[in-house]
């Protein structure tokens, strides 16, 4: 089967012919409408485009299973696509997008394993090392968190399939690169996609064992509807507070000498924006390898506090034993620290990618969805709207901090 390049060139400012794999024959991507893809969305959205964005009758809803929809659409409708994600249910991936209807099908009907995935406990969620968990939370530092968020929003844009967006991946690569120097269990690398360019970066703390717990959020960024390639899309919330916080996290665990029992990785995804596609490959293959993921930390807008809870834990899609986890560990290390649960809804982020594939995720969340960052995907999403400072995201560092610790027991 041909590779979905296509994905590299869906929108209509590219003229380079690409190929799908739709079904058993092969389509240009860039023939604009006419050519269909599948992509699967939460039946809410899915019921709300068909009613609102279905004019030319060209989007097909295919088969529902409870809260999840498959549809086949034209190439062309992705970007229309990402934008009722975005402006209408607040959701940053809102679909994910599949090769072929055999696969869209594959995750319309993994029901077993999402539920597994959302039920069971996978770890020993007890709370017992304070003594480690309180040292490590005091070097949490905002002023690194807060530059870095500067740092990631100063390139152009973080796109998938444009120049800045390869070049930012390049940048994260070296700085985690960097952080990790001198010691023999870190390892950082660039996990590509073959199907566009811009890479996922993966740094590795090797433990004793090969249970692995990730940590980790979207690297890429967007704004406006067209045209991405060339928009100003700095991301500052969205994400690069994910990555900041999530290479604080890292810096706290490297520098100061802690030698983990399992095996510690932190993604920083390619292509969230555009249908999950980074968090969704690696995740396949992690269950393809059978990999022993025990706890999956999804950070993804992390510095803008548009609620009186001051952490959210979205509670659909993910695991309901981890959330109750990293809630008592919100009471226990961070005092003063409010927070409650939401809904975020089918393919809200990179955690859907992780629950899909049957390991546990939890995504701990900025504000409440109704309170989110209204600049997200615009020009504006600027460190600015966090009053220039990184207050807020530091209290997701040392929450993610005692995540990793107590569950490396």
């Amino acid at each position: 089967m041909n590779r979905v390049i296509a994905l590299l060139f869906i929108f209509s400012y590219l003229f380079t012919p690409v190929i799908f794999a739709h079904g058993h024959q092969e389509v240009k991507l860039n023939d604009s409408f006419g050519e269909f893809v599948f992509i699967t969305m939460g039946t809410d959205m899915a019921q709300y485009t068909l009613e609102k964005h279905n004019k030319s009758n060209q989007l097909e809803l295919l088969e529902s299973a409870s809260d999840i929809s498959l549809m086949r659409v034209p190439v062309a409708f992705l970007d229309e696509a990402s934008h009722v994600a975005h402006e209408n249910f607040n959701r940053c991936g809102g679909f994910m997008l599949h090769k072929n209807i055999h696969e869209a099908q594959k995750e319309l009907g993994a029901w077993d394993v999402r539920d597994f995935a959302k039920n069971m406990p996978f770890s020993d969620y007890e709370i017992n090392q304070e003594d480690k968990v309180s040292s490590m939370i005091a070097q949490v530092r905002e002023s690194n968190i807060s530059q870095m968020i500067k740092k990631l929003s100063s390139f152009k844009n973080r796109y998938y399939q444009s120049k800045t967006g390869v070049e930012s991946q390049d940048w994260l690569f070296d700085k985690w690169s960097k952080i990790g120097q001198g010691r023999s269990d870190f390892s950082v690398k660039k996990w590509k996609h073959a199907d566009w360019e811009q890479d996922s970066i993966v740094a590795t703390i090797k433990g004793r064992s090969d249970d692995i717990i990730i940590v980790g959020g979207h690297a890429d960024s967007v704004a406006g509807w067209w045209g991405r390639e060339r928009a100003k899309a700095p991301g500052a919330d969205d994400n690069a507070s994910g990555i900041a916080t999530t290479t604080e996290i890292m810096r706290i665990l490297v520098q100061s000498g802690y030698r983990p029992e399992k095996t510690i990785m932190f993604m920083g995804y390619a292509a969230e924006e555009v249908g999950l596609l980074g968090s969704k490959e690696i995740a396949k293959d992690f269950k393809q390898n059978n990999k022993n993921v025990i706890g999956v930390l999804q950070l993804d807008m992390t510095n803008f506090k548009g609620s009186d809870w001051d952490i959210v834990l979205i509670n659909d899609f993910t695991n309901e034993n981890q959330n109750k986890f990293i809630g008592r560990l919100i009471d226990k290390y961070l005092p003063g620290v409010t927070w409650g649960y939401d809904k975020c809804g089918y393919a809200c982020s990179d955690h859907a990618s992780w629950t899909s594939q049957g390991f546990p995720s939890s995504m701990p969340f900025e504000a409440k969805k109704s309170q989110s960052n209204r600049q997200i995907h615009t020009s504006r999403d600027t460190i600015s709207q966090s009053g220039d400072n990184a207050q807020h995201a530091q209290k997701f560092a040392k929450m993610g901090v005692a995540f990793i610790i107590e569950l490396d027991i």
